[in-house]
């Protein structure tokens, strides 16, 4: 019986849910909520976070027939010059706009889990469901960034427990989604007596559920909690072990299968010399006051990157610390292939300049992933 309901769900997910379609990479856009985008720098661009723009970015994704657009949640900039982040839209609310405004690409919503109750979210994503007709995905993070986390509680927890806190949150709102009766839930974090939402997502048994993190208690999160892993990509080498691993103890501890995710910044120009040209403008651009204050919290209070800092110090200006995709479309296109063939299911794009640079990145790039038999 339950193999039976497993292999239901995964005809429904196929057939329904664009993160579950015969795409052998799925696309999608990161990042196009928040000033800045994912480069902190001053190199120019039109990119700017209003409605009108930030939509268009979306709405030009989706008619590309990316499956995701991925935002980050940020109450709070890094300072410099940039005050990088500084200016960004409310996932929940910039999902259910975009919801309305696009037709199958999926919008998500990311949830620091502790600036928002169970029952709240839950309500949140099921309306967005609805709105999206089962178009909608949370990202569900637990709060890196102490100073954002001081702003709604206080204090931080410790690392781990966060994840802790975070499997009781999931398992409210997932009960939420799924529990026709009223029920209680009782820890020392949640004291929630009859809980009950009304109407259920649209996606069954709920919507499309994401994390990203790097340490063992992260991992383990995502490899029992959820639907897709966005993982570090550090290279091509790095990524391929991060997701057999996250795969290994999501079918060994848990039996069950996990999607694995990773983001980008894409660069990409008619000869390679101009490409990296405009990477090195990021570079030189950059607003190194603001990159530092990310540093410095990544460093000190996440053991989930840590490690990764000293070494991408310029990538960190120039993508968010992600090993860069520098090239011509052709160039692009054999990375895109490497990356898919180290075991990643998808991969979110983040650019300079979004609207302009996807334009090129339709008309040249798309044809030849479909080419290279990893678009249909």
């Amino acid at each position: 019986m339950i193999r039976a309901e497993a292999i239901a769900l995964e005809e429904f997910r196929r057939a329904h849910v664009p993160l579950y379609n015969e795409q052998k990479l799925k696309l999608g856009v990161f990042g196009a909520n928040c000033s800045y985008g994912v480069n902190i720098s001053h190199a120019p661009t039109t990119y700017k976070v209003t409605w009108e723009h930030t939509s268009e970015i979306v709405r030009r994704a989706d008619a590309m027939g990316f499956e995701l657009a991925l935002p980050v949640a940020r109450w709070r900039g890094f300072g410099g010059t940039t005050d990088f982040n500084g200016e960004s839209f409310e996932t929940y609310t910039w999902a259910a706009g975009l919801a309305q405004a696009t037709r199958n690409i999926m919008v998500a919503a990311t949830s620091h889990v502790p600036t928002v109750h169970p029952i709240v979210a839950a309500k949140q994503a099921a309306t967005i469901d609805h709105i999206s007709n089962g178009r909608f995905a949370l990202n569900l993070v637990m709060g890196w960034f102490t100073p954002e986390m001081e702003m709604f509680q206080g204090t931080q927890r410790a690392h781990d427990d966060r994840y802790r806190y975070g499997a009781e949150w999931l398992t409210v709102v997932k009960r939420l989604w799924t529990d026709e009766a009223p029920f209680d839930f009782e820890t020392a974090d949640f004291h929630i007596k009859q809980a009950q939402a009304h109407p259920k997502p649209i996606q069954k048994p709920y919507p499309v559920l994401i994390n990203a993190g790097h340490s063992p208690a992260a991992r383990d999160f995502s490899a029992r909690e959820v639907d897709f892993s966005f993982v570090g990509f550090d290279s091509v080498e790095a990524v391929r072990a991060v997701a057999a691993r996250v795969r290994e103890i999501a079918r060994t501890d848990y039996r069950r299968d996990i999607g694995v995710c990773t983001s980008a910044l894409v660069v990409c120009r008619e000869t390679e010399a101009e490409a990296r040209q405009v990477y090195r403008s990021v570079i030189e651009h950059g607003d190194w006051v603001a990159a530092e204050n990310l540093m410095k919290v990544l460093g000190i209070e996440s053991q989930s990157f840590n490690e990764r800092i000293d070494k991408y110090r310029e990538r960190v200006v120039a993508g968010w610390g992600t090993n860069p995709i520098i090239g011509t479309p052709e160039q692009v296109t054999s990375q895109l292939a490497e990356v898919s063939a180290a075991g990643v299911d998808g991969i979110v794009f983040g650019f300079l300049d979004y609207n302009e640079e996807l334009k090129y990145f339709d008309s040249a790039v798309m044809p030849l992933l479909r080419q290279a038999g990893l678009r249909k």
